[in-house]
């Protein structure tokens, strides 16, 4: 699933499809008073920054120049918000929207609406190519994308100068300056967050790293691929066996741990989002970020996370929940989304502006390494449970009994029964 250099469609290039997509789109706004309910996901990472007060203030907003639509939204951390969403739906009780992790069960059960008959023309025209791609079950857009993200290699620059060792570029380079950081008595000198939390994505890292990935070129399911093994042997091999991934397991060690692990100043090296770089300023760490390295050098893709907003047909209020999106996706408050939570935007007119504003030069790399990334196959039904089995399983692959090719191996018949399913 690599994706292509970030472009705009020609649809986004002719101005002139602006004021009939806004007649024909979504209209004007119901005459009838309608009260759309939204469950969205909680990006803050102190209470100064929930996102419930981003939402607040954004539908005031929306609310004061659209009289008649009002916009309920609950907000709840990523550990249950799915299940919250599923919840709701399983009791016939679906939710005019939600901004979540997953939607492609949502869309094959036909619950959803397509983004067709929601956004604007020039809405829907200025998603990134790659992120929008990512949104697309047989050719259809049903996820929006929300917010999109890549990864990095983070240090800590202060240890590194201790150690004299330079970020690194290679696999082997990578051993070397963590072996030199644990002779410096550092805790976790490569930290690797292989338990429950996120370990789908840590996994897809370092395999797409050595050129491998979830799935092939023709997009089925290739979890237990040769380029896989050798990726997740050389972590068990070269890092974990070699003491060089810390005192706790990597099984048992979960990325919010880790990455608040490194801004107390105990990591060297991890793989982390655009998030921790506030984290680490909050908590005044002098820290770098490198392109993820590959066996020979930078590889040839990164990882690319997508998340979703999609909107159900259970309620009916098709019209007004389109002209609310339009209002969400506008290019003054995906730009103020992103600033927010210092992640990459979904849009051209949001990238294009952090691209060349100053103020936003941090994340820039971030931004950049969207051209070419690989996402999560979200547009797989069976992607959720696939992602459920590797974070269940891949832990044991490199701190338990279990071999690189044994557990990849398991899940990847698992994976290839419930794309048979499909």
């Amino acid at each position: 699933m690599r994706k292509g250099r970030v472009a705009l469609t020609a649809a986004a290039a002719l101005g002139v499809v602006a004021t009939s997509a806004l007649v024909t789109g979504c209209g004007a706004g119901g005459s009838d008073d309608v009260t759309l309910k939204l469950v969205a996901a909680d990006y803050g990472d102190s209470s100064a920054n929930a996102s419930r007060k981003y939402w607040d203030k954004l539908t005031t907003a929306f609310e004061k120049d659209h009289p008649g639509i009002k916009v309920d939204v609950d907000v709840y951390s990523w550990d249950v918000v799915d299940d919250k969403v599923k919840q709701m739906v399983d009791a016939g009780k679906a939710p005019d929207m939600a901004q979540v992790g997953a939607y492609a069960d949502y869309a094959a059960a036909g619950k959803l609406y397509s983004a067709d008959e929601l956004l604007s023309v020039p809405v829907q025209a200025d998603f990134l190519t790659e992120t929008r791609e990512a949104s697309e079950v047989d050719g259809v857009q049903y996820g929006m994308p929300f917010a999109a993200s890549t990864r990095r290699l983070f240090y800590n620059k202060a240890l590194f100068e201790k150690a004299d060792i330079t970020p690194p570029k290679t696999w082997s380079q990578l051993v070397a300056d963590a072996r030199a950081l644990k002779a410096q008595g550092v805790r976790y000198p490569f930290a690797l967050p292989l338990g429950k939390e996120e370990a789908q994505a840590e996994t897809l890292i370092w395999t797409l790293s050595n050129g491998g990935g979830y799935t092939d070129n023709v997009g089925s399911y290739a979890i237990d691929a040769k380029q896989n093994v050798e990726a997740v042997d050389w972590l068990k091999n070269d890092l974990v066996d070699a003491g060089l991934t810390g005192p706790t397991a990597p099984s048992k060690l979960n990325r919010t741990p880790a990455f608040q692990a490194f801004a107390a100043g105990q990591v060297g090296m991890l793989a982390g989002h655009p998030t921790l770089m506030n984290m680490a300023k909050a908590k005044k760490l002098d820290y770098g970020d490198v392109a993820i390295p590959g066996p020979h050098g930078t590889p040839k893709s990164t990882m690319g996370v997508n998340d979703w907003m999609m909107a159900f047909k259970q309620g009916g209020h098709r019209k007004q929940v389109g002209e609310f999106l339009d209002y969400v996706y506008s290019p003054k408050n995906v730009l103020a989304f992103s600033r927010e939570y210092t992640l990459a935007p979904v849009t051209v007119s949001a990238s294009e502006t952090m691209a060349a504003s100053a103020r936003d030069k941090d994340i820039r790399p971030f931004i950049d390494e969207l051209s070419g990334a690989t996402f999560y196959p979200a547009n797989k039904t069976s992607w959720p449970q696939v992602s459920a089995d590797i974070k269940a399983q891949i832990g044991t692959a490199v701190s338990g009994s279990g071999s690189a090719a044994g557990v990849l191996g398991r899940i990847q018949n698992s994976a290839a029964a419930a794309e048979a399913a499909e």
